[in-house]
This record gives structure tokens, C-alpha cells and sequence, in this order.
């Protein structure tokens, strides 16, 4: 068992190696639009799964999974001159699928967004249910308390405040 970081080293130099054969070594013309977005190696350093996307429709998407797979021997043997294992690693080629998740997630915000906008339109107009005032109070709705009358210097001293009065003599 080869170490995880090993792997992880490995898989993002596969990924170096095989963007550039892409560019340089294969002139398929279906593999134009592919880009390279992740590389997998497993522990064992014996298999790789290489990530990619294309820029297109499904029928360009499907031409390219084709030339991906009969590029695939060329790209093996680029990754096996460009990296210092034992064994070369089995190339496997896995459509991305993080563009499509990415797309469907930002069409979902939108949806969520129009919705708090029309929650956010009925509840400017709305009112609350019962009275206006729900809690009870004794004093007659015809008397007004004014505020200001209430000041701390008109408190009793009792309690706690008469305790410490007595402690300070």
C-alpha cells in the first residue's frame, strides 16, 4: 500500500501529464473542447480516474467519450515516460459531473429567491391576527401613563436596598 499522499501527488501530476498529452500529443478532433478538471489514483498506485468535461451538447459530449477512449493507450504511455512508478497506472475517463450538479444548484437559488420575493410582497400588506395590543393591562384604556413620571428617585427603599442601608451604618 502506497501513502494516500503519495496518491494524491501522483493523481494531480496524471492530471498535468494528460491535459497537456491532450493538447500536444492526441490531434483527434473530438478531444478539442475536453478539459481536465480532477484525477483519482487509487492507494495501490495501479488504477487512475481522470475527470474531465466538455463544452458542448450531449452529441459532442458522447464523440469525446469515444476519443477519449481510443486515445486512451497514448495516454497511458505519455503518463508512463512523465511519471517515476513501478507500474503505469490503468487510465479510466469519467464525464464530470459538477458543471450539470453546479447548474442544477444555481436554478434551484433562483427559484428560491423568486419565492421569499413573492413571501416578501404578501407580507407587506399583512396584518396580524386579533387585537392590536394582545396583552391584558388593569389600567382603564382611558387613562394615559406618561413615562417620565416614573423615576428611579421615586422608588421605596425596601428589600435588598434596605439591607445595605443598614450594613453602611
Amino acid at each position: 500500500m502506497a501513502d494516500p499522499a503519495r496518491a494524491a501527488k501522483l493523481a494531480q501530476r496524471i492530471k498535468v501529464v494528460v491535459a497537456e498529452a491532450l493538447g500536444r500529443k492526441v490531434k483527434d478532433p473530438r478531444l478539442e473542447g475536453i478539459t481536465v478538471t480532477d484525477a483519482r489514483v487509487t492507494n495501490d498506485l495501479q488504477h487512475a480516474t481522470i475527470y474531465y468535461t466538455v463544452f458542448g451538447d450531449q452529441a459532442l459530449q458522447a464523440h469525446a467519450a469515444k476519443g477519449l477512449e481510443k486515445a486512451k493507450g497514448v495516454l497511458r504511455q505519455e503518463v508512463g515516460r512523465n511519471v517515476t512508478v513501478r507500474l503505469t497506472p490503468t487510465l479510466e475517463f469519467v464525464a464530470d459531473q459538477i458543471p450539470v450538479n453546479a447548474s442544477n444548484l444555481e436554478e434551484l437559488l433562483r427559484e428560491a429567491k423568486k419565492r421569499d420575493a413573492e413571501v416578501a410582497a404578501l407580507a407587506e400588506n399583512a396584518r396580524h391576527a386579533g387585537d392590536p395590543d394582545p396583552y391584558k393591562s388593569d389600567v382603564p384604556a382611558d387613562v394615559e401613563i406618561d413615562e417620565d413620571d416614573f423615576d428611579e428617585e421615586d422608588t421605596v427603599l425596601g428589600g435588598d436596598d434596605a439591607i445595605d442601608e443598614d450594613q453602611s451604618k
